[in-house]
């Protein structure tokens, strides 16, 4: 863009802003955001090259806007009373949502409406002769105004300036976070974002929760190249707390956890066992509702960074058929999505709502070639792959989901409901490259005595019968050249027959490759009715499933020497959760001017975590098994290496159940002062009976400005799974790669090394923050918050087993602990304060005949580690108390994520065309690289990446989305370790690592 063009540009901006400032009531709003918006439109001119001359060009052609479709039809009864609570009566019984001035209403008296009508003709007659009108702008977009305002508008007032009064008069309604009447997010006394269907679709991100990681400045989103099960199911940070700290809910009702641990988990969620939003369909959203506070008492445990409902579509007509496809800037990465939604009419009174997804997407790589690797090539050994490892986003294939949402009235007061999602996909990955010269339990064995190092050869005759086999001693020379080597690797003779190394099979070492098949399934009925002294009541019943089988290939196990096969069943896990929920509401006229809401209810609950066998092959301790404790004759390592097989012995179901009955009172105790009280008592089978409360408030101090606060306690009860889960993994200590196993405190190892059985996490909760809404284009809020969390469970740092530990474990019947380096166990560690700001403004604003919304959003948070649990410990020949918590560990709870984040959005639309602008801050962070806590630190700086979104929607049916996210392809700091495993970039950098992403769009819509 030419200065000229960019001078012309800030003028006109400058003189709309002047105009639309005539009206007083939204003047104050312009004037407090205007440098702001001059200067995200004057990036948006630049970025979009020449943007302004083509606003132009489109208003000189004069493109026609598509038409609109006819409104459908709705039957109606709703009786004669105050406009709030008519409206909000019109609303449900037309699966609708409608924002209107709250405080008239309270004032208005409705007419009756019973019968078949449009949505607007239904609010012409339910509003004849009121103060309240209904207005249509010319998209066929209704807000409902107050009439005296209409009449004082000046009659100069021209077509743009009352589009813009009228933007916002369609505003999404959330029920999170109370049981009353349904509340936008500015009448809501605690933080609450509300985000529509076409937010989440204005970018390239192809699953919901990475859509949300964009809009939500307070969810953290890591990418999980290389981290086991955590790989499979990402774990999500709400305001810095771990996964499990979050509570989903699908159109209200408790969401199932995913069957996957985190034993990976990048410091904060380790152990955690959090739900997995990744496979709920985006395209079957009618909205998500993010409640940034804690919910403990209204909706139990979990709930102590907020709460997520996912809302889902529920219109009874009409449909779209979607299909996207793009890679990366790096050329992989590709992705192939087709997604469709269809609503049905079901008889008169009800609707039934279908969605289904496909994706598949490539994997990427971010990768070096490892030092090792080097050298080895170096060395002279010519099959060594380049990369040997591979760091980036793991291959998906055959991401299959599927949802349905329904309802039907049986009269007015009667309404039967149910929803169900499905999914199922299937990933792979790489795991750690296993190096042919010095990998322990497969190529080499080194003596802990005299630190020599030697390669394991299996004699299949057995030692000391037949034919012996050479010792060969690895150095820094190349193995594959050394005579004795050659020997044994020449199997035409009986030496070489007899002689087995694995570097026969594998001469250039081997990347085993990691996946699973995620299935994933809920379903909920219920019935809501309204009773005799207006109470209403909502039954229903949710069943959850959660699955997921491991394989791994390209490994062996090295105990069973040549016989071993290289792709291993390793087992898998699941979790069921039945869920039966009974709901009472009332409003009772009291002294107060507004009725007191009042909710009550009970809710039960039954966990069961399964943990399934491996194929034996998995788990076996072959022929050539480690010598000591086993009684065998050779060094190899036990198990599929790099994910050792579940043992019959560790396979079984575990179960728990429990029950909660909770209260929730909201009461307008002035017309400006509002009060929200909760408390909840839950008994969970195996720990005990907790107690919650929270009380929340919000005094309007004018008609733009309120303050709110809430303060609360909650907690976190230990899962199932956490209690009885034995996991072994592969994973980096301070002496390189070692087998870890990951244990329930109750296990004779864990017990061995410290173990206390698990208590709950119990937090106390509070924040405040203010509300200024100016207008219905403008508002703004700023939250603060603040948890103390106590008694957080996590697993411990890898403690070393030593010789010592292995022989009491063995003469006490546990001859498995000889496979284990070091093991780590569930344990309620440690103390966290988190603390933090939200920041969001929102402001819509008309530029010559662009419509533009501008959102801004940030957070900062910051954690601290309070107290560790010691524990007793031999440093140094003397018996002290020590944590367990390594400082690396600690760090990375305090700081791997940015203690700042922010976006700002602007969405700018022209008759057809529709731009989407997003400038995103990720602030510096803490990686401890490979969890090693091994002096790898790497401190991460800031960066700012830019995504872009052109839409077009060409005919009434089509629409062609164009866009790119990270623009400008801003990349991390590179990784100054990366030649140790190869990693590029710090893994854990926040925003990704895998550059810009190119995507294109195309759906078709049909009534």
């Amino acid at each position: 863009m030419h200065f000229a063009n960019i001078s012309h540009f800030i003028k006109r901006q400058i003189l709309c802003w002047r105009e639309s400032a005539v009206d007083t009531q939204h003047g104050n709003a312009k004037r407090s955001a205007f440098f702001l918006v001059v200067v995200i439109s004057l990036l948006s001119a630049i970025c979009s090259n020449n943007s302004y001359a083509l606003q132009n060009t489109i208003a000189e052609k004069g493109a026609p806007a598509p038409p609109i479709a006819s409104p459908p039809s709705y039957t109606f009864s709703v009786k004669s009373q105050s406009a709030d609570e008519a409206l909000t009566e019109l609303a449900k019984q037309a699966n609708t949502t409608l924002l209107f001035p709250f405080d008239l209403a309270k004032r208005v008296k409705t007419n009756s409406l019973v019968g078949t009508f449009t949505l607007s003709e239904a609010l012409q007659q339910l509003l004849e002769g009121t103060e309240l009108a209904v207005i249509t702008d010319e998209l066929g977009v209704l807000s409902i105004r107050s009439r005296a305002s209409l009449t004082a508008k000046k009659a100069s007032q021209n077509k743009q300036e009352e589009q813009a009064d009228n933007g916002n008069a369609l505003e999404r309604i959330a029920i999170v976070g109370t049981r009353n009447t349904p509340r936008s997010a500015t009448d809501s006394p605690v933080p609450l974002d509300i985000i529509g269907a076409k937010s989440l679709s204005s970018q390239g991100n192809a699953d919901v929760l990475s859509m949300l990681s964009v809009m939500v400045p307070s969810l953290n989103v890591n990418d999980q190249p290389i981290n086991d099960a955590s790989s499979l199911v990402r774990p999500a940070n709400l305001r810095g707390m771990s996964s499990d700290h979050t509570l989903l809910l699908l159109n209200g009702k408790r969401r199932h956890r995913s069957a996957v641990i985190t034993f990976l988990g990048g410091g904060l969620s380790d152990g955690a066992q959090g739900p997995d939003i990744s496979v709920i369909p985006a395209y079957a959203l009618k909205q998500v509702e993010v409640l940034r506070d804690g919910a403990s008492a209204q909706y139990g445990s979990d709930a102590i960074a907020g709460v997520i409902n996912f809302v889902l579509k529920d219109a009874k007509a009409g449909g779209n058929i979607a299909l996207k496809t793009g890679a990366y800037g790096e050329g992989d990465g590709e992705l192939f999505q087709l997604q469709g939604n269809r609503g049905f009419a079901f008889g008169d009174n009800g609707f039934i709502n279908v969605t289904g997804e496909y994706r598949q997407q490539g994997g990427t790589s971010r990768s070096v070639q490892r030092d090792d690797a080097i050298a080895l090539t170096q060395q002279g050994n010519a099959f060594i792959d380049n990369p040997a490892q591979v760091w980036g986003a793991l291959d998906v294939d055959k991401d299959l989901k599927f949802a349905i949402n329904t309802g039907f009235k049986f009269s007015p007061s009667t309404q039967l409901y149910g929803f169900l999602t499905a999914a199922k996909r299937e990933l792979s990955g790489g795991f750690y490259y296993r190096n042919p010269q010095t990998r322990e339990g497969v190529f080499s064995r080194t003596n802990s005595e005299t630190g020599a190092r030697r390669l394991i050869v299996a004699d299949l005759d057995g030692v000391d019968s037949g034919i012996s086999c050479p010792l060969i001693t690895l150095n820094d020379a190349n193995v594959l050249e050394d005579p004795n080597y050659l020997k044994i690797a020449d199997n035409s003779t009986p030496l070489g027959a007899n002689c087995f190394a694995f570097n026969e099979l594998y001469p250039g070492g081997f990347t085993p490759s990691f996946g699973g098949v995620i299935e994933d399934g809920s379903v909920t009925l219920g019935l809501k009715k309204e009773l005799p002294y207006d109470w209403a009541f909502d039954a229903s019943a949710t069943v959850g499933y959660s699955n997921i089988d491991y394989n791994i290939s390209g490994t062996v196990n090295p105990s069973l020497g040549p016989e071993s096969p290289t792709a291993f069943d390793p087992g898998g896990v699941s979790q069921v959760e039945r869920t039966l929920n009974l709901d009472f509401t009332k409003l009772i006229q009291s002294v107060f001017e507004d009725p007191i809401s009042i909710g009550v209810g009970l809710e039960w609950r039954k966990e069961t975590y399964f943990q399934k066998a491996g194929d034996i092959n998995s788990y076996i301790a072959g022929p050539f098994a480690l010598e000591p404790p086993l009684g065998l004759n050779e060094g190899f390592a036990i198990g599929s290496n790099g994910f050792p097989g579940y043992q019959p012995q560790s396979a079984g179901h575990w179960s728990r159940n429990n029950w909660a009955m909770y209260g929730d009172i909201e009461l307008f105790v002035t017309e400006s002062l509002q009060f929200g009280l909760a408390s909840r008592v839950e008994h969970f089978s195996d720990f005990g009976t907790t107690f919650d409360g929270k009380l929340s408030t919000r005094y309007k101090l004018s008609d733009l400005f309120a303050i709110r606060g809430s303060v609360n306690t909650g907690f976190k009860a230990p899962t199932v799974g956490q209690s009885n889960v034995i996991n072994v993994t592969t994973a980096y200590g301070e002496n390189g790669l070692e087998d870890q196993a990951t244990l329930p405190p109750t296990d004779m190892i864990s017990m061995q090394l410290g173990a206390t059985p698990l208590q709950p996490e119990e937090s106390v909760n509070f924040s405040v923050g203010a509300v200024l809404q100016a207008s219905d284009q403008f508002f703004a809020t700023i939250d603060y918050f603040n948890i103390r969390l106590r008694d957080r469970i996590s697993t411990t740092s890898a403690i070393p087993l030593t010789e010592s530990d292995i022989n009491t474990l063995i003469q006490n019947g546990r001859p498995d602990a000889a496979k284990y380096n070091a093991a780590k166990y569930f344990t309620n560690d440690f103390d966290t304060k988190t603390q933090g700001i939200d920041v969001v403004v929102n402001y819509q604003f008309m530029f010559d005949e662009w419509q533009n919304n501008l959102l801004f959003a940030y957070n900062w948070t910051d954690t601290q580690v309070e107290r560790v649990t010691l524990y007793p410990a031999v440093i140094d020949g003397r018996l002290q108390l020590a944590p367990n918590l390594t400082e690396a560990r600690i760090r990375m709870l305090e700081d791997n994520l940015p203690a700042h984040r922010g976006s700002i959005t602007l969405e700018q639309r022209l008759q057809s065309f529709e731009f989407t602008w997003r400038l995103n801050y990720f602030g510096s962070f803490y990686e401890d690289h490979l969890d090693a806590s091994a002096g790898l630190d790497i401190y991460g700086g800031a960066r700012f990446t830019m995504d872009a979104q052109f839409a077009w929607q060409f005919s009434k049916e089509t629409r062609l989305t164009l866009g790119v996210q990270n623009l400008f392809n801003t990349l991390p700091g590179t990784n100054v370790f990366k030649g140790e495993v190869g990693a590029l970039y710090p893994p854990t950098t926040p925003g990704g690592i895998n550059g810009n992403f190119f995507y294109a769009g195309l759906e078709y819509s049909f009534e």
